[in-house]
């Protein structure tokens, strides 16, 4: 074999190049924050247009980083949607902070996977401490078992599958789910509910159609009457119900189901309660919301998502289980090569998931709790409430919109309604629960279409009871007052222009 040629450009770099390479990306990203809110957050490409310009046959030899740089920046970041921009609204507005930034950096540096304690002592014993932290900000069983996950949805499939497993006398992992005679398992939750629900009775088996959505009231939260309803129905059946899963902070509205309700009938009944606050959870940590929440404790198993709230970098997600042995009960398998012996306090996180291989996620929650405390964490939490505060009183001032929703969380679903139409409506006697109300349903969906077009400004939709509303999520650590006023302004001027290019709803009659 033929020596290395030093003067050979394989692709990676010595330790001083990758200082001079780095030096020129954190720059670039300096600046990218700098004139962050002179970015658009969203492009206007076509998919096709997009695909052609980044297309290209596999490169056979090394290329200047140089060139892959400047091009990062010519045709990637600007066909971008940017979630970390100021005035991103939509979804959840999440938000990577500069130390966990950082703390991404050193993660993919040391390159750890925190899988088995002796794979790496100290990320396992910090992902330990880190979720003790965690359990005391939201509220929950600080000896509880958790492990750090890639996200909330991974986190009800894994809690599901602890609730199947608990039911011992089915005896499912050893002997699975076919080939025999078994009751049909029931999942239930409200017709809020995050699609994850049904994505984890797709994979666990149950199937969507036993995935039972509960009616929800004028809050949009889960009646408990109606739950146990449907489960004495069920029991009648001869089906077996094995979870209810309750939302804290539901995806289109912020809602919060009733816990303390919800909680009797599972224990009336014996059956599992997972609680996701994804959303909501680590709004606990600001003490006005804490006094109108309920007790998260109640839950056999939650999961709470500091990538949503806690200005942290994606993935990281936390799931918890006060059922202490269940997640290790369904998830615990160890190949000889994964033997080691247990010292006392040690924990194998590989037991409490399907992950075996686990990035060193506690380092940047570590050093995001650390560089904040508590007291900045609840005050920049706080200012995001605040804000949102302001957007909905303007909003209800204003006599052409209406906030259709309150929640506790700063997360409002605004509504589009011209007052001259509805003083038409009046005249002309439509039915407003039919035409006026598919004509609003068009207007405000063209309203959210030419928003993201517009490039000042990124939001999202949801259709609930009083049809198609604009959501607005608020939560970006960058964002101010300024931010939120420049968002309401550029929202009634669209909406002015789109209501003066409408037809005339005396077409609708």
């Amino acid at each position: 074999m033929k020596p290395d040629n030093e003067n050979l450009n394989l692709g990676d770099w010595a330790p001083h190049e990758f200082e001079e390479q780095g030096q020129k990306l954190i720059q670039l990203i300096r600046e990218y924050f700098e004139n962050i809110r002179e970015t658009p957050v969203s492009t206007d490409i076509t998919p096709k247009e997009l695909l052609n310009m980044l297309d290209g046959p596999i490169p056979n030899k090394a290329e200047s980083f140089d060139l892959t740089l400047d091009e990062t920046w010519e045709k990637i970041i600007p066909h971008l949607t940017h979630w970390n921009h100021p005035s991103f609204h939509a979804y959840f507005s999440i938000t990577a902070s500069f130390p966990g930034i950082l703390a991404d950096l050193l993660i993919s540096s040391l390159n750890v996977n925190a899988m088995v304690w002796k794979a790496s002592p100290a990320a396992s014993a910090l992902e330990k401490i880190v979720l003790r932290w965690i359990t005391e900000m939201v509220g929950y069983d600080p000896s509880s078992d958790g492990v750090l996950i890639n996200n909330a949805s991974l986190a009800t499939f894994y809690a599901l599958v602890a609730a199947r497993d608990a039911l011992t006398d089915l005896e499912v992992r050893t002997k699975g789910l076919t080939g025999r005679v078994l009751p049909t398992l029931r999942i239930y939750t409200s017709d809020q509910a995050h699609s994850s629900v049904d994505k984890a009775a797709i994979a666990l088996g149950i199937g969507t159609d036993h995935a039972v959505r509960i009616p929800t009231d004028e809050y949009y939260q889960m009646i408990p009457e109606e739950l146990e309803k449907v489960i004495l129905s069920d029991l009648e059946k001869g089906f077996r119900p094995m979870a209810v899963v309750a939302t804290v902070g539901t995806t289109a509205t912020g809602s919060v189901d009733p816990l303390s309700s919800i909680s009797d009938i599972c224990k009336k009944h014996g059956i599992w309660l997972h609680i996701d606050a994804a959303y909501g959870g680590f709004w606990n940590v600001v003490p006005e919301i804490k006094n109108k929440s309920e007790d998260l404790q109640l839950g056999d198993s939650i999961v709470v998502n500091p990538h949503k709230c806690l200005y942290t970098p994606l993935e990281v997600t936390a799931m918890f289980c006060r059922r202490q042995g269940a997640l290790s009960n369904s998830f615990r398998l160890v190949p000889e090569y994964l033997q080691t012996e247990n010292e006392d306090g040690s924990i194998d996180y590989m037991d409490f998931s399907l992950q075996l291989g686990r990035s060193f996620r506690s380092l940047k929650l570590w050093w995001i709790i650390r560089s904040f405390g508590l007291e900045g964490l609840t005050s920049r939490m706080r200012r995001s409430i605040q804000l949102a505060e302001w957007l909905e009183k303007e909003v209800n001032l204003h006599p052409d919109f209406e906030c259709v929703t309150t929640s506790h969380f700063p997360l409002l679903c605004i509504r589009y309604v011209p007052e001259h139409l509805q003083n038409i409506w009046t005249e002309l006697k439509l039915d407003e629960n039919e035409e006026s109300k598919k004509y609003l349903d068009k207007l405000n969906a063209q309203i959210m279409q030419k928003l993201n077009q517009s490039g000042l400004v990124y939001l999202s939709h949801a259709v609930i009871r009083e049809g198609y509303v604009i959501r607005i999520s608020i939560g970006n650590i960058k964002q101010n007052l300024d931010d939120i006023k420049t968002l309401w302004d550029t929202i009634q001027k669209i909406a002015k222009e789109v209501n003066q290019d409408s037809p005339s709803p005396i077409m609708l009659k």
